[in-house]
């Protein structure tokens, strides 16, 4: 298993002087934006099924894994919200041990029983996707969710770190991240892990891209719940309309801080008829405005 072997080059890196040990680890993490450049065919075709299962208003988004693979998945999961306004309830997280993130929570990699009725308790289904993730590609928990979500007819989605790792196979779509021995032999959170973090920024982002929660590059979705992201709606919406701060904040105080009613009142619509033109194309900022947009 590559992610578990050693490497003659880094077994003495400890007795090497600070500015050594640094350059040696950050040029082991290289080889994560490498095995992610080729990935893409994989996470293009992640990227097509998710959007057909997520563009309607029932699908959910499953995050699943165990120990860091885990806790990355639900980094990624939990910053959805914030930043696109993804709801609560269409947002899944299955982590082995549980939410709590104690360092006995390790030993729950092995517990399948726990996995799969994870997975039936949250009536996981067609209209759902899974991301699963295991560095091994190998963890008990993270097979046993992928395969309970599979039959349950989600659309599976694995991401491990070794060639021919068995959740690459099982889960209906494959995402190799191939990252190759860590500087620390085993230790994953290291280039596996950036790895994922990538491969993870890329395909939600990417995702949010598709379902219309971005506008000419900003996040015109984004939940603005304290005064710095009020703040900086007024900042987006200056950005895309042209118009001065005061109106910003005049016309945002008018639509409770959303911004694409909001863009959609600076263009001369009544707030009314901005809402239901939103409603009548999920959503899709591009689709009321008429932009073309041959993926969406």
């Amino acid at each position: 298993m590559r992610t578990e072997s050693t490497s003659d080059r880094y077994r003495d890196l400890g007795l090497a002087p600070d500015d050594e040990m640094l350059r040696v680890l950050l040029e082991g993490q290289k080889s994560a934006f490498s095995a992610v450049s080729s990935a893409f065919p994989a996470l293009e075709e992640a990227l097509a099924g998710m959007v057909g299962r997520l563009r309607g208003p029932n699908g959910r988004l499953f995050y699943v894994g165990a120990g860091t693979s885990g806790r990355l998945a639900v980094l990624d999961g939990l910053e959805l919200g914030p930043t696109f306004s993804w709801p609560e309830e269409r947002l899944v997280l299955v982590l082995a041990g549980g939410m709590g993130f104690a360092s006995g929570a390790e030993a729950a990699e092995d517990d399948i029983h726990s996995a799969a009725s994870a997975i039936e308790k949250a009536d996981c289904g067609p209209d759902d996707v899974v991301l699963a993730l295991a560095a091994s590609g190998t963890t008990p928990f993270t097979l046993a969710a992928v395969e309970a979500a599979r039959k349950r007819g989600a659309l599976t989605i694995g991401f491990a770190n070794n060639p021919g790792a068995p959740l690459l196979g099982r889960a209906e779509i494959g995402v190799l991240l191939d990252t190759g021995p860590e500087v620390v032999a085993g230790s994953t959170r290291l280039a596996a892990g950036t790895s994922q973090k990538i491969a993870l920024n890329l395909l939600s982002t990417a995702l949010m891209m598709r379902l219309g929660k971005v506008f000419l590059g900003q996040m015109i979705d984004m939940r603005a719940s304290n005064d710095k992201l009020r703040r900086r709606a007024v900042t987006i919406l200056t950005e895309v309309s042209g118009v001065s701060r005061e109106v910003a904040v005049a016309v945002l105080e008018k639509t409770g801080y959303r911004l694409k009613p909001a863009v959609l009142v600076l263009r001369g619509m009544e707030l009314y008829a901005a809402e239901a033109a939103l409603e009548q194309h999920g959503g899709d900022l591009h689709a009321v405005l008429g932009m073309k947009n041959d993926k969406t």
